[in-house]
């Protein structure tokens, strides 16, 4: 997609990844992955996806992982490995700008997924929050949907999942976004200056 799409000509691809967390000896791994589509500024319901990923089912995950990773060991252990996930998710992270709140940890577990494709422009809920209401007492993303009064939203649209599932995450990113948009001159932007913010 050109970067100078208009904002609400464009599908956007959000996303999250829950992981195993920093552990002295092993790599900090995904074990959990989730999606929603963003389409002319509204978040697209069914295009929801989530999926967990395989861990050895011996390896350590950091204690202070959040999620629901201990109740989950059992089928993380038996999930598909992020490589056997990529040709089914691949259209949705290739073929559209993507967005995350605070990308760099989606961004590295995407480059690891797969290392030889190019992803498009990144947009980060995280930093266009921090510019947009300057001197919020914290920018977490759970924080951030008691202010804006969205966590009925995203409680709705996930039941019985709850922040830090992977899901929920990627559409409570979703709805932050569709939130920016909906404010006054917002939707005058092109990806590109979304992106660039």
């Amino acid at each position: 997609m050109d970067s100078t799409t208009a904002i609400l000509d464009a599908e956007i691809t959000v996303l999250d990844y829950e992981t195993t967390g920093s552990v002295r000896g092993f790599a900090n791994e995904p074990w959990q992955i989730g999606m929603v589509a963003l389409k002319g500024g509204k978040v697209v319901p069914e295009s929801m996806f989530e999926s967990l990923l395989r861990v050895e089912p011996n390896r350590p995950f950091n204690p202070n992982a959040p999620g629901r990773h201990a109740l989950l060991r059992d089928a993380i252990a038996a999930a598909p490995l992020p490589q056997e996930l990529w040709p089914e998710i691949r259209p949705r992270l290739t073929a559209f700008p993507l967005c995350a709140h605070n990308v760099a940890t989606e961004k590295k577990f995407l480059r690891l997924m797969a290392p030889m494709h190019r992803f498009g422009l990144w947009i980060d809920t995280l930093r266009i929050a921090r510019k947009v209401w300057p001197g919020c007492a914290s920018y977490a993303l759970g924080e951030l949907m008691v202010l804006l009064d969205l966590k009925r939203k995203v409680d709705s649209l996930c039941p019985a999942k709850e922040a830090h599932d992977a899901l929920y995450d990627a559409v409570a990113s979703a709805l932050l976004l569709e939130h920016l948009l909906a404010q006054p001159g917002w939707t005058d932007l092109s990806i590109g200056e979304l992106a660039s913010l």
